[in-house]
């Protein structure tokens, strides 16, 4: 079988391979650990080369959503199973794919108790993270999106630390509270916008046939004309805004956004180190995802009016964050304060609505992944080897463990955004639009810029107190530095770090036309605004205003 004939069902194969993976490590014995761990490596190769080829047959100036599958599910609700993917939901997949053998090879010798349920845990939360970012379905997505809670659930209850117990109840409190709202907002907007007997959840049906009633809403809300608007209109008008604050408040406690961040420093701190590179590498991604595909797509004119609000949480968030880490005297609680920050770089480019700052925050998304993934599993084979997380426990381990510090060094640099690295390239094209927003929104970038000076303070602060100075601790004369497996492990995040830095061109192109469609739909006050992708091999291509084919969903025109 070719790539061509294999393009309809890489998608279904991408979800669903990981799932017969783990139904197949059920039937293994307990005692075959090794059988175990590498039967779930291989599994989350192959989806890595099903990730892989899904990215490159993907077309950045070919249908806005591409490798589609659509059959009936349960077609008197209309209910389908619709799978797609565009620019941003793609690159989403190859990250996941990625960190997979990643999270596989950190456990590789942490865990020892209940190895066979560890590792069907990890199987069943990429096939529902891939489930979540493949799907076209509104009712297909939440059944992903809540499917991630129960096997990390287990992952932090049973695998954590100490407090395992209350932090994973946490998490799962607060992300099904979120997820509950969400679900309240998707059966709203099947039964307002469309009309009985033709209702459906497929994606593109609720967009389209919630397209003319947005763009009475934003002439209306430009002033222009609010006496003539259509039924739907006006019940949009009514009850649109709540329905996009469910989504909102249930994507930004997945993110998490401030103030309902605080169930992420507990899920970090107690989780293994596989769950917390799952967390912070992939699965906050899905509330970022959820503004991106969901709440502003669908509620545009909402979108905008909350503008401000959450403009103003992104920036507090962002500050916090950064502060709450100069507090810190553990090492991982210290980076899950870092991802609060950093995500609230990836939520303030999403609401500044200009493309600078679109294409910045979506990349930001990926470097995140790929930075404190790699952060989490480097950390991991240290305390593989000390046990312990607190910062004062270590000293001078540069003198012992020399490869291992310049390769957290490097990751160290990409999270602070030197040039150079991928977390430079984010930053700099988020605050470059959000900058550019307008004179309303000055304050805001430059409150957001402090972040490069407080993320430098606290992470070089810790880089200093570990890996320098003098070895205070008899334990740490005798560490030994990383291994083949550990070694071969930090080179790829070495290279991944400095390739996007670098040569970050390929991946902004593959995500320009997802990401710039949102700042042109929400922009309602702007009649004559026009959203352009940075030029492709010298053309301008612009961000489609109509259908690009019969399931592709258009954007909102002003």
């Amino acid at each position: 079988m070719n790539t061509a004939q294999l393009q309809p069902y890489l998608l279904t194969l991408v979800v669903f391979i990981p799932v017969v993976s783990a139904a197949f490590l059920a039937f293994l014995p307990r005692s075959e650990t090794g059988q175990l761990r590498a039967w779930t490596l291989l599994a989350m190769v192959a989806d890595l080369v099903l990730a892989a080829v899904a990215y490159a047959v993907f077309q950045p100036k070919g249908p806005e959503f591409q490798l589609e599958v659509r059959r009936a599910w349960i077609p008197d609700l209309g209910i389908t199973y619709h799978l797609g993917v565009d620019g941003l939901s793609i690159s989403l997949v190859l990250l996941t794919g990625f960190l997979g053998p990643v999270v596989v090879l950190s456990s590789w010798k942490f865990i020892h108790e209940r190895v066979k349920e560890f590792h069907i845990a990890l199987l069943l939360i990429q096939a529902a993270m891939m489930g979540t970012l493949v799907s076209l379905d509104l009712v297909l997505f939440y059944v992903f999106f809540e499917a991630m809670l129960v096997p990390m659930y287990v992952l932090i209850g049973v695998w954590g630390s100490e407090r395992r117990r209350e932090a994973a109840m946490k998490f799962f409190l607060y992300t099904f509270f979120g997820s509950l709202l969400m679900l309240v907002a998707i059966l709203a907007v099947y039964f307002v916008g469309q009309p009985p007997g033709t209702r459906s959840f497929d994606y593109g049906t609720i967009y389209n046939s919630l397209l003319d009633a947005n763009r009475q809403l934003s002439l209306c809300a430009k002033g222009v004309e609010c006496a003539g608007l259509s039924p739907l209109a006006v019940t949009l008008k009514a009850w649109g805004p709540l329905m996009f604050l469910a989504f909102a408040i249930a994507f930004a406690i997945k993110v998490p956004m401030f103030p309902v961040h605080t169930w992420l420093p507990e899920a970090h701190v107690e989780a293994p180190v596989a769950g917390s590179i799952i967390l912070a590498g992939v699965m906050l991604k899905m509330g970022t995802y959820g503004f991106w595909r969901f709440a502003i797509p669908l509620f545009p004119v909402a979108a905008y009016q909350f503008r401000s609000l959450f403009v103003a949480l992104s920036v507090v968030g962002i500050v916090y964050g950064a502060l709450m880490c100069l507090a810190q005297q553990d090492v991982k609680k210290l980076i899950a304060y870092s991802s609060i920050s950093h995500l609230g770089i990836c939520m303030l480019g999403i609401f500044a609505f200009t493309a600078e700052a679109a294409s910045g925050s979506a990349y930001q998304m990926l470097n995140h992944g790929v930075t404190a993934g790699a952060l989490f599993c480097l950390f991991g084979f240290l305390y593989e080897r000390r046990h312990t997380r607190r910062i004062s426990d270590y000293g001078g381990v540069a003198k012992v463990m020399p490869f291992f510090a310049a390769s957290f060094l490097v990751v160290t640099f990409s999270s602070i955004a030197v040039p150079g690295t991928n977390g430079f390239v984010g930053e700099f094209l988020v605050l470059l639009g959000t900058f550019k927003a307008g004179a309303l929104w000055l304050g805001y970038p430059v409150l957001a810029s402090t972040t490069v000076i407080l993320g430098a303070s606290y992470m070089l602060w810790m880089v200093q107190r570990v890996f320098f100075g003098p070895i205070d601790r008899p334990e740490n004369a005798g560490l030994k530095d990383l291994d083949l497996r550990e070694g071969l492990t930090a080179c790829v995040f070495m290279g991944i770090v400095l390739f996007m830095g670098l040569v970050p061109q390929p991946l902004l192109d593959r995500i320009a036309r997802a990401t710039l469609g949102t700042p042109e739909s929400a922009k309602v006050r702007d009649a004559d605004l026009r959203v352009t992708v940075p030029p492709v091999e010298g053309t301008p291509l612009v961000v489609p205003r109509a259908p690009v084919t019969a399931m592709a969903v258009p954007r909102l025109s002003p």
